[in-house]
């Protein structure tokens, strides 16, 4: 089996400050859970803007930003934004883990993922793995869950989930604030409580942090 693969993240770990909490253990900025790390903390041997066919949603309620989670539907029309860290299986397995609220330190056996193209280790959140294809010759995996975006109500993410991804969609894809704005707004779940206008003062730096949490308009959960 490969040693490596692409992690592609559409959440906030595409926000590398954030990401490295996944690595090396910590309370990433904003953020309500301590996170225990990977076994090898080493930083990712590349990182790289990959865009998957697929929707990402707003769901659930997140332990961490409040308000809603990021997923990603592989089978719903559209296309999402990712940034993908190229890592060690170890490291993968780790992440995959944390993001399950279970211990890291087990490798996963990857093969049934990348041969059919998806494993589900439960029902729930970031329990579901999916492999979209291949780049340089390194699986492309992200963790999601089995539902369609359809099945459960949406639910606006916060203005500090909104922070992080818009610093990692900067930070991989180079786009400007209006484009993260209008990107963000438009996925399903955040037009219930966000506008491209409202992200776009949030981002601005017009919004101060105790007021951030009240642009949105509306909140559904």
């Amino acid at each position: 089996m490969t040693a490596t693969v692409w992690y592609a993240s559409y959440g906030s770990n595409m926000h590398m400050s954030r990401f490295r909490c996944y690595l090396a253990g910590g309370t990433p900025d904003g953020g309500a859970v301590t996170l225990p790390g990977c076994r090898d903390r080493a930083e990712p041997l590349r990182s790289v803007p990959v865009t998957l066919p697929g929707l990402q949603y707003f769901a659930t309620e997140s332990l961490t930003w409040s308000g809603g989670r990021a997923f990603y539907d592989p089978d719903a029309p559209g296309e999402t934004a990712t940034r993908a860290h190229l890592l060690t299986i170890g490291q993968f397995s780790d992440i995959a883990a944390q993001e399950m609220y279970r211990a890291p330190g087990i490798d996963l056996d990857l093969t049934e993922a990348i041969t059919n193209g998806r494993l589900t280790f439960g029902p729930g959140r970031y329990e579901t793995l999916v492999c979209t294809g291949t780049f340089e010759g390194h699986p492309i995996l992200t963790i999601t869950a089995p539902w369609h975006y359809t099945d459960l109500p949406g639910n606006p993410p916060s203005a500090t989930y909104i922070r992080h991804l818009a610093a990692g969609l900067t930070e991989s894809h180079g786009w400007a604030a209006e484009n993260v704005a209008t990107y963000l707004a438009t996925r399903p779940g955040a037009e219930l409580g966000w506008t491209p206008g409202t992200i776009a003062t949030l981002l601005s730096g017009q919004a101060t942090r105790m007021d951030a949490e009240t642009i949105a308009p509306s909140r559904t959960t």
